[in-house]
């Protein structure tokens, strides 16, 4: 598939998805970029790991600004805490040149991208 083609079927697909499939994949591109950062990092790129952060923090940012505070209740406060916490970690792990406080983080975020993942065939099954 060229390149154009394949930046149109993401675009297809964006545009497409439900509000819950846009959150997992919300979550699986900060996944990416982040597994990107700590490879950068251990690699000793850290334009490349400065670059991949900043756009993984930007993907979770949003996850954050999207929480519905006042309907999700302590849950949204959950995840609004844990979405801050990942942004300093990562920042903390580019700061130090760490690669393994980004590694924490993307074990933090694929356990949330799960527990999305199961609500979503839970949500399907009793539809």
């Amino acid at each position: 598939m060229s390149q154009i083609g394949h930046d149109a079927y993401r675009v297809n697909a964006v545009e497409t998805a439900s509000p819950e499939q846009l959150t997992l994949m919300c979550y699986d591109g900060a996944l990416r970029f982040m597994r990107r950062a700590a490879k950068a990092l251990e690699d000793g790129d850290l334009a490349g790991a400065n670059n991949a952060t900043g756009r993984a923090q930007a993907i979770i940012n949003e996850l954050n600004v999207t929480l519905d505070m006042e309907r999700g209740g302590e849950i949204a406060r959950n995840l609004r805490d844990l979405y801050l916490f990942v942004n300093r970690h990562m920042a903390a792990g580019l700061a130090a040149n760490e690669a393994p406080l980004i590694r924490e983080s993307i074990g933090l975020v694929r356990e949330l991208r799960e527990a999305w993942a199961e609500s979503m065939n839970l949500g399907a099954a009793a539809a």
